[in-house]
């Protein structure tokens, strides 16, 4: 099967990127409850299915820390929580692996429009995650989870900030993935595995 487009390119500065499910109407409402809804729950429910997508290529993901994506301070106060640590806390200790949810940070806030063109979600991300300052991730394998892998702009600008701290490797690991009709993934970067399962009995 072929890379997509942005694979081609070498778009990415990330390694390799994996998602459990496609990004469906349930997975959106399951998403959804996890992010707007509170039912925080939900996050060690996706985090054991990560963990079974890992298991099934864990050369990929061999890692030395789990980071979850940042949300902005003001995002992360009015929220009260992030979803994506959620969902990385309790896949770190499945893994064994520290969590290193101190290590980035978000210095520019999103849009407050819900809904962004292609190139304004590059845009908006460009530039928008530093390294915290007085850490370090020299020559680490980092395994950067995140809820929704929609064009791979955050998982990139996250993975390019941590690489120009001196990361060794960056694999991205998101619950879902927005799918073009058409397209096909599969290789280095991406792949999915259209898992239709959802947490409706939880």
């Amino acid at each position: 099967m072929p890379l997509c487009f942005a694979c081609r390119r070498g778009t990415y500065a990330f390694d390799s990127a994996r998602s459990y499910g496609e990004y469906n109407d349930e997975m959106s409402r399951a998403v959804g409850l996890l992010k707007y809804e509170r039912l925080t729950r939900l996050g060690g429910w996706f985090a054991a299915r990560l963990e079974e997508k890992i298991r099934t290529e864990p050369e990929i993901f061999a890692a030395d820390v789990a980071v979850p994506v940042p949300l902005h301070p003001a995002r992360q106060r009015e929220r009260g929580y992030n979803q994506a640590e959620l969902i990385a806390r309790p896949l770190a200790r499945k893994l064994k692996l520290p969590l290193g949810a101190y290590l980035l940070v978000r210095t520019k806030p999103r849009p407050p429009r819900l809904l962004l063109s292609r190139r304004e979600r590059w845009q908006t991300v460009r530039g928008a995650y530093e390294i915290r300052e007085g850490t370090r991730v020299d020559n680490l394998r980092v395994l950067l989870i995140d809820d929704v892998f929609t064009t791979g702009a955050t998982l990139d600008a996250c993975a390019r900030a941590l690489k120009s701290a001196g990361a060794k490797s960056v694999a991205g690991l998101t619950v879902a993935r927005v799918i073009s009709r058409g397209s096909a993934f599969s290789g280095k970067t991406d792949e999915i595995e259209k898992n239709r399962e959802t947490p409706q009995s939880i």
